[in-house]
């Protein structure tokens, strides 16, 4: 059963990459439009009737349907892979904080701390005057107090 499941999975995974390959390229956009255009065209000979318009909304409809799901697999598969390649970039860095690793997992609470963090890291950098001299709340909290300190003492001659 996992075997089949996998090789569904496998198989559906070339086809969305396939077909969103292909909607999003130009010949699609061309093939889409010259379907509206004629389906335009169309119109008088119908007499602009209920089923000249149920088709092209019906079509549409469908397509819509469809794309929806095959966009998102693409779209899950290839946040997937960034979240990994940027978890490698953390992971083999030593100055990084691993803490952002799988960051993705945190709920909306954890994030927000998280963010307050990173601000409060930013607007020391900013007192610093290099955004690239800390690594960290505490390596910049000690270069700010180490900073402080060297302005309040009176300089001696």
């Amino acid at each position: 059963m996992k075997k089949k499941k996998k090789k569904f999975s496998k198989l559906f995974t070339k086809i969305a990459a396939a077909v969103t390959k292909a909607a999003g390229s130009p010949v699609a956009f061309i093939a889409a439009a010259a379907i509206i255009i004629l389906w335009a065209v169309m119109g008088p000979v119908f007499g602009y009737s209920d089923t000249w318009q149920l088709v092209i909304n019906t079509g549409t409809t469908i397509i819509t349907f469809l794309m929806v799901f095959i966009i998102q697999q693409s779209q899950n598969r290839d946040t997937v892979a960034i979240q990994l390649k940027l978890n490698e970039l953390i992971a083999c860095n030593e100055h990084a904080s691993n803490r952002l690793v799988d960051i993705e997992d945190l709920t909306e609470e954890e994030l927000a701390v998280i963010k307050k963090f990173y601000t409060r890291l930013s607007r020391l950098a900013e007192k610093e005057g290099n955004v690239h001299a800390t690594h960290s709340i505490d390596e910049a909290n000690d270069n700010q107090e180490e900073k402080s300190k060297n302005i309040k003492k009176p300089a001696t001659k």
